[in-house]
């Protein structure tokens, strides 16, 4: 425990004299270095945080940061070399207790893996809600009764934790999360502000187990409370590719994107947990034809009307301007088929090159998650192999400058400033991905081409 704790040039900040003498590290720390993990940030509990901050922030030239002074809240970063000699960034952050003793302090806290301290002056461990046996039994259990009546996103934070350190939540706790979610639906409870459950959200989505937690949300009442666009597809049934209704089927995706790639960022996993939000209200229910055969319902339009569904709801929990955007771009794209041939996937890799391979990801772990009585192993394998084209293609051919600018535009068709401008771009650009326009006098020959044929030239 010592080791962790210990500051960039070595020394001890707990020792007599030191800034951090008298104080108590607490929380997820102490939880970690239990389980064996290397702690990054470390919280402090002590009864003057302002003056060991600074005193902290003087000895290791170290940023200071006021986080919430009126309450007592400091925090530090200082850089700490790793093994490999590169810095690596610390966070201390500093506290004065919120009650009359540590043990007090820490019943008040989130969980009872949270709510353990260490005492570095004699190496006690404080655990007056019983983290300990929770830490053994690998199980998650909410450190008092009215832990989440005092900060209802705590209820969040219950499922994420358990995704994050993989362990179960406790059966009473589990009624409690429920019971919480059933009164914030109701007005009962006032509702959390919508970055910080966006966020606790993104810390889910983040695990190897991201599907899991999601249906864990779901199974205690709290998806539908900030995903309505997401719950809204239970239910829903879809064609004989499937074997799910459109909620499952989205989360299923989910799971098979983070266990075929476990590097994806979050745009791609909102938008692979999204990607059919857009089927609920295009949905056009199946009819008897005139022959007797019953028609499949439809969802015409659904990959458009879901990426707006998608950015609205990240930005409703405020996530960032750009990831909103990727996911938008991401799930609106996700129904493009994929071409046949080279010809098509340098064509395909042309129009879609800022998606890739992200896009490509998304469809395949789309495609993997359905399993109807529609779908066969020999379909699945040519899904593939037309990904492994595309990808080919997108290795071979890096972007190339283009022959062309507006103004040889312009100044070769006499064009005016505008749209037909930006057309006649575009499709020369294409040409030259396509292997059709190899130099600048096949490209201006291209474009009065195309220009003569859509009538902008004489």
């Amino acid at each position: 425990m010592r080791q962790c704790t210990a500051g960039p040039d070595g020394r001890d900040p707990t020792r007599s004299g030191a800034p951090l003498e008298g104080a108590v590290l607490v929380g997820g720390a102490v939880r970690d270095v239990l389980l064996g993990r290397t702690p990054s940030d470390l919280d402090w509990l002590t009864r003057d945080p302002e003056a060991a901050a600074r005193a902290l922030a003087d000895a290791w030239a170290g940023s200071l940061v006021a986080l919430d002074p009126e309450r007592g809240h400091w925090r530090v970063v200082v850089a700490a070399p790793d093994e490999a000699g590169a810095p690596d960034a610390r966070t201390w952050d500093l506290a004065a207790p919120r009650a009359a003793s540590i043990e007090d302090d820490l019943r008040h806290r989130d969980l009872t893996v949270n709510a353990i301290a260490w005492r570095p002056r004699d190496g006690a461990l404080i655990d007056p809600t019983g983290g300990l046996p929770d830490l053994a039994a690998r199980r998650v259990r909410l450190a008092g009764p009215v832990a989440l009546r005092d900060d209802p996103l705590r209820a969040w934070r219950v499922v994420r934790f358990a995704a994050q350190l993989g362990f179960r939540i406790e059966r009473g706790t589990r009624a409690e999360v429920a019971a919480v979610a059933d009164d914030l639906v109701r007005g009962a409870l006032p509702r959390p502000a919508p970055e910080r459950v966006g966020a606790e959200l993104e810390a889910l989505l983040a695990t190897p187990v991201a599907g899991r937690a999601i249906r864990a949300l779901d199974d205690l009442g709290l998806l539908a409370l900030d995903l309505p666009e997401l719950t809204a597809g239970r239910g829903v049934r879809q064609g004989p590719l499937h074997h799910l209704d459109v909620l499952d089927h989205q989360v299923e995706a989910l799971h098979r994107l983070v266990d075929a790639f476990p590097d994806a960022d979050l745009a791609l996993r909102w938008a692979t947990l999204l990607h059919d939000v857009g089927k609920p209200p295009t949905r056009e229910p199946g009819s008897v034809g005139p022959d007797g055969l019953v028609l499949r319902d439809r969802f015409t339009g659904h990959d458009r009307a879901g990426a707006d569904l998608a950015a609205t709801a990240l930005d409703r929990l405020r996530r960032p301007r750009a990831r909103v955007a990727r996911v938008h771009a991401l799930v609106g794209a996700h129904m493009r088929p994929l071409p046949g041939d080279e010809r098509g996937a340098r064509r395909f890799v042309h129009r879609l090159r800022p998606l890739l391979p992200d896009l490509l990801r998304l469809m395949l772990a789309d495609r993997e998650a359905a399993r109807g009585r529609g779908a066969s192993a020999a379909a699945r394998r040519a899904y593939r192999e037309r990904v492994g084209r595309v990808l080919a293609v997108l290795d071979a051919a890096p972007p190339v400058p283009p022959l062309l600018d507006g103004r040889d535009v312009m100044a070769s068709l006499g064009l005016a400033p505008g749209p037909e401008v930006g057309a006649v771009l575009a499709a020369v650009a294409e040409a030259q991905a396509l292997g059709e326009v190899v130099d600048r006098a096949g490209a201006l020959a291209y474009a009065e081409g195309i220009a003569r044929a859509r009538g902008w030239v004489a």
